[in-house]
């Protein structure tokens, strides 16, 4: 059974430096967006029930999937110009999804600083928990997001952490995964 929140949108899937890609878009602002799946196909699968149109050739559709192109090939953007539609989701993930949103591709903050950032200090795991349920990943890059120890713990995506640490090495991340000292 399709979702609804998916049923009402145009969407598209492209081929891009990691594999194939899907958006979904309500007028011309982005509501979801799938990295690849496991196997090729399957990202498709991830706006089942949205209709299916070509991959735009111009206009802000075609702008946005041209910079998320360029970005997975390791021309740094930091997506913020792209119009998302988050029509539907509760305040505090949408205080989360600002700040990670904020974070300039390079550079990583924790859960615990993502939280107290979104005015909800000690909510490390609810955090988690709003970026588990991330619509929009890459453009709402939740893969910037990393436990206390730098360590990457568990990442939704298709890939999991896997796909994390592609994405924070295409983004020339430093440290993560990386123990501290203290």
């Amino acid at each position: 059974m399709p979702d609804s929140a998916v049923a009402h949108l145009d969407a598209t899937d492209f081929d891009t430096a990691i594999g194939r890609c899907a958006i979904g878009w309500r007028a011309d602002a982005v509501a979801r967006f799938a990295l690849p799946g496991y196997d090729p196909g399957t990202t498709v699968t991830a706006l089942d029930g949205a209709r299916r149109i070509p991959a735009p050739a111009h206009g802000p559709r075609a702008e946005a999937i041209a910079r998320i192109r360029a970005h997975l090939d390791g021309d740094l953007d930091d997506l913020r110009r792209i119009p998302l539609d988050l029509t539907g989701v509760p305040r505090f993930p949408l205080a989360v999804y600002a700040v990670t949103r904020a974070i300039d591709p390079g550079h990583t903050l924790s859960y615990g600083e993502v939280a107290e950032r979104a005015g909800a200090a000690g909510a490390a795991q609810a955090t988690g928990q709003a970026l588990g349920r991330n619509p929009i990943p890459l453009i709402i890059p939740c893969h910037r997001v990393l436990a206390a120890d730098h360590a990457l713990h568990g990442f939704s995506a298709p890939g999991g952490i896997d796909t994390k640490q592609r994405l924070l090495a295409i983004e020339h991340t430093s440290g993560f995964g990386e123990p501290t000292l203290f």
